[in-house]
């Protein structure tokens, strides 16, 4: 199973879309994905289901910098490279979907009583994030 597939495959199972997205790829970092899903859960809906920056963007910018992230703050090179390459997954990212905030891309604000309702009658997070789920996993594959 690859990375997407794996990705889905836990959102599907009830994880949040960070969780999937960031656990999915933490084992092959020298994460073990029970602290993965603990330090992503947070992310979910937006940061905390406040309809912000989408927990599949959020997930894979964990992974970017547990790859690439800088562990000395005299490092300029791991910055620089790791900046650029969560600029170049936000590019793609909205280049397959047009937006990074789950408010936009669900076309509803989840972080209200009236969204929150609205998402889980036509079941938005089951019907449409898996596909972001997959275009984020698929993103990080193709840059990493």
């Amino acid at each position: 199973m690859n990375n997407s597939e794996m990705a889905v495959t836990l959102f599907k199972e009830g994880f949040s879309c960070s969780q999937a997205i960031f656990s999915s790829f933490s084992e092959e970092l020298n994460l073990d994905k029970n602290t993965a899903l603990k330090i992503a859960d947070s992310f979910s809906g937006g940061m905390g289901r406040m309809a912000f920056t989408c927990g599949t963007v959020t997930g894979a910018f964990m992974v970017i910098g547990l790859k690439y992230g800088r562990t000395s703050a005299s490092d300029e090179k791991a910055k620089q490279k790791t900046t650029e390459l969560v600029r170049k997954f936000a590019e793609k990212f909205k280049e397959r979907n047009k937006f990074l905030n789950c408010k936009e891309l669900l076309n509803c604000d989840i972080s209200t009583a009236k969204g929150s309702e609205y998402v889980k009658k036509h079941n938005l997070t089951r019907k449409i994030c898996p596909k972001f789920v997959a275009d984020s996993a698929e993103i990080l594959g193709e840059i990493l």
